[in-house]
């Protein structure tokens, strides 16, 4: 049985643009699939969760890169 999931380590290697651009791929695809389930034309109702996990991968890397960026201001 062969995973369809991208590894986190491959997610790390992208660049901030690649990510973006691949975030609204995901998104547009997860609609996409939540329509046809609604519709009952979903074939492949696990690309549904693999698209899932892998929105929350890159929002996650995405968010680990925003606060590794971020510095608090001191207080005197």
């Amino acid at each position: 049985m062969a995973k369809n999931t991208v590894k986190t380590a491959d997610v790390r290697m992208k660049t901030d643009k690649e990510l973006e651009t691949r975030l609204g791929e995901l998104r547009k695809e997860q609609f996409n699939l939540r329509f046809q389930k609604a519709t009952g034309q979903l074939a492949n109702t696990a690309r549904a969760l693999h698209v899932r996990k892998e929105i929350a991968k890159i929002t996650t890397v995405v968010g680990e890169r925003a606060r590794a960026s971020f510095t608090p201001s001191k207080k005197k």
